[in-house]
């Protein structure tokens, strides 16, 4: 089946104020924000499951605006054990940005973890406000760049497992996370599974089991549970993992 698509109001996407730091909405003041909505923006809305349209015949570069995605890199190529790079992204973050460079360039499978809410931004467009724009184009370098460093911090960073597991957790928790229906303290991260984390560590799903067993076994601070983690304390969590 296709996507399902719903076709939002730009009222919706008014105010930029409250999107997380280093993101590349948050990087734009209000009237430039509201400058680049004036392009004819409108948000488009996709299921739990769902990839985002983002092959050849796609010319679309994608603001997160709600939910997260994990997105499955290919630099081999694909086929049965040939290795992929796993990476999350939430809120307020670009996906695609590749096309904005190389048009047809579709190498990156991303697949909504929530219910998830994103401004297609089509690259020819996009490319001509970035230059007549220099604020949205700070904006869009300084995201990219917030990225990196974060991704350096989660994903390349060689540290025990158990300490890369709750690292991995804690910006998770901060950008897909949401508060638990039946008890608002607890945040619940949807749509992940163990296997999900350890590819994109490039750890043992084993060793993944173990780390988040041992963060449930002492304090009680996750539950692993079908495609949802669960942080019963999330301070308590960070900081437990140094850096934090």
């Amino acid at each position: 089946m296709p996507p399902t698509l719903e076709a939002a109001r730009p009222i919706d996407l008014q105010d930029n104020t409250g999107m997380p730091e280093g993101s590349f909405p948050s990087g734009m003041s209000a009237g430039t924000w509201q400058r680049l909505l004036q392009a004819g923006l409108r948000s488009r809305r996709f299921n739990q499951g769902d990839n985002l349209p983002m092959g050849r015949t796609d010319r679309s570069v994608y603001i997160i605006w709600e939910g997260a995605v994990k997105q499955e890199r290919f630099p081999l190529g694909t086929g049965d054990n040939l290795p992929t790079v796993t990476r999350f992204r939430g809120r307020g973050q670009v996906v695609g940005e590749a096309k904005l460079i190389t048009p047809d360039d579709s190498s990156v499978r991303t697949q909504c973890l929530t219910r998830t809410v994103v401004i297609p931004c089509e690259e020819g467009s996009f490319n001509a406000l970035l230059r007549q724009r220099l604020e949205i184009q700070r904006a869009l370098l300084r995201s990219l760049e917030a990225r990196n460093r974060s991704d350096e911090l989660l994903y390349t960073l060689i540290r025990p497992p158990l300490e890369r597991v709750g690292r991995l957790l804690v910006h998770l928790a901060d950008t897909a996370g949401a508060p638990d229906p039946e008890t608002s303290h607890r945040t619940v991260i949807s749509g992940i599974t163990q296997k999900d984390i350890a590819a994109a560590l490039q750890i043992g799903v084993s060793t993944t089991e173990n780390a988040l067993r041992t963060l449930r076994y002492h304090g009680g601070i996750v539950e692993a549970r079908y495609r949802q983690i669960v942080v019963n304390d999330v301070d308590k969590l960070r900081h437990s993992v140094p850096g934090h």
